[in-house]
């Protein structure tokens, strides 16, 4: 399975829920994660989405590291089942 697929899915999940989940690309500061999830109520988090199995990058942990100390939330996907509780788990917050 492609992360490219994976990220499909998230998008279509959010999108039912009401939200969105544009891409997130930040000129001159890589490895930010891919997308930004915009749930109603104000919800908001961070997701890096990878192939089944990959790990994030050493700089893509220091980001994720960043955005947490800033109080964001930041997952890592990288199955399909997952976005159903990263979800709820993000609206829930």
């Amino acid at each position: 399975m492609q992360e490219k697929y994976i990220e499909r899915k998230l998008v279509a999940a959010v999108k039912k829920m009401g939200g969105m989940a544009p891409k997130f690309v930040s000129p001159g500061l890589d490895g930010v994660p891919d997308r930004i999830v915009l749930l109603p109520m104000g919800k908001i988090a961070f997701v890096e989405l990878k192939t089944p199995g990959k790990k994030m990058r050493a700089l893509q942990v220091r980001q994720k590291d960043k955005l947490e100390s800033l109080g964001f939330s930041v997952y890592c996907i990288d199955r399909i089942e997952q976005i159903g509780g990263i979800l709820n788990e993000i609206q829930s917050t």
